[in-house]
């Protein structure tokens, strides 16, 4: 299983480098999930990075039977042609080309985000606001995730 977690921050330097934290890179399987990984732009406009044998996984998965077949080919064309390989070097900096910073519209100052299956990376304002906007509705949801746990526990006993 993986289990991405933890926020950190980056920058983008000169060269179209970000540093991809050890604290992340740790906690990645490079046995079970590949050494290499896929960049891509995922929901909402975010730059999402997978382990390679994760992300082709999910890209090779079947479509759900509910998928119109013209949906699906918008799905994979834009799921395939947005993805590229890509790995991080010796110093675990991973290159952004120019073209894909500016899709995910990417400034220098950023936070890298471990989410369960992958690393997403945010603006750091972009980022603060999300937080900002959506922790009520966390705080919500993990009191109620923890009183079905509780309710769970209570029943076993």
């Amino acid at each position: 299983m993986l289990l991405l977690t933890g926020e950190y921050e980056s920058t983008v330097d000169e060269k179209g480098r970000v540093f991809v934290t050890n604290k992340l890179r740790s906690q990645i399987d490079c046995d079970k999930h590949g050494s290499s990984f896929y960049l891509t732009v995922g929901p909402n406009g975010v730059l999402s990075l997978y382990p390679e044998k994760y992300f082709q996984q999910i890209a090779l998965a079947e479509s759900p039977g509910t998928v119109a077949p013209d949906e699906s080919v918008v799905f994979e064309r834009m799921n395939f042609a947005m993805a590229s390989k890509v790995e991080l070097d010796r110093q675990g900096r991973l290159l952004i080309s120019e073209k894909i910073r500016k899709r995910a519209n990417l400034q220098n100052n950023l936070t890298l985000l471990g989410v369960r299956d992958h690393i997403e990376l945010w603006n750091v304002q972009d980022w603060e606001k999300y937080v900002a906007d959506h922790s009520a509705q966390f705080q919500q949801q993990t009191m109620q995730a923890r009183q079905a746990v509780l309710q769970k526990q209570s029943k076993e006993i």
